[in-house]
């Protein structure tokens, strides 16, 4: 298990534009095309990962399945986020074959009880390079919620820029390199308060 660092960014699509250009002349690379990313997330009937989330407790998880453009391969992922750091825990998955399976499907978790298919957010990335840290850009993010089955669309007004690195990189190397205010943002956690006109 390796325990990785994130630092968020949160950006109108202007600033996005903006802090791009900045970036390629200090040096930032390409790493490989934009793709569609798609993840439903799953949680229990009280909404437990998203109190957790709101609350910033830890340790804390994240249950997805999640695919790529319109490719049906699915891996199930859980992101796990504790006091010694990140990491996620991903298995490839040969059912379900289809999205509208996905959105039938349950888990048992032995600490948080049956959890159902909650919300399934959609956006594109863009992925960087900038020394030794990997920076990805997600923009055109939009929300389903299965209070509406799945149907109405939500969209996010704001971008992200995600900072990724091993746990053992300095804060202050990050900052020297994109010198910024890092900030909160958890599409799951947006995506619920979207859907419930709390946001």
């Amino acid at each position: 298990m390796s325990f990785r660092k994130e630092q968020k960014y949160r950006l109108s699509i202007s600033d996005m534009a903006l802090m791009q250009k900045d970036l390629f002349i200090e040096g930032m690379k390409q790493l490989h095309p934009s793709r569609i990313i798609n993840s439903c997330y799953f949680d229990n009937d009280t909404l437990t990962f998203f109190e957790n989330s709101e609350e910033g407790v830890l340790p804390r998880k994240k249950v997805r399945i999640r695919w790529y453009n319109t490719t049906l391969k699915f891996t199930k992922e859980t992101k796990i986020s504790s006091l010694e750091g990140r990491y996620k825990i991903s298995e490839n998955i040969k059912d379900p074959k289809s999205i509208n399976a996905i959105v039938k499907l349950d888990y048992l978790d032995q600490s948080f009880g049956k959890l159902n298919p909650t919300l399934i957010v959609s956006y594109e990335r863009q992925y960087f390079s900038l020394k030794s840290l990997r920076l990805t850009f997600d923009r055109n993010i939009s929300y389903k919620f299965n209070k509406y089955n799945f149907q109405t669309v939500r969209k996010d007004i704001e971008c992200v820029m995600e900072v990724k690195t091993s746990n053992e990189c300095d804060d202050d190397y990050i900052n020297n390199l994109i010198p910024h205010p890092s900030s909160r943002f958890s599409k799951y956690s947006r995506g619920i308060l979207l859907c419930k006109n709390l946001l």
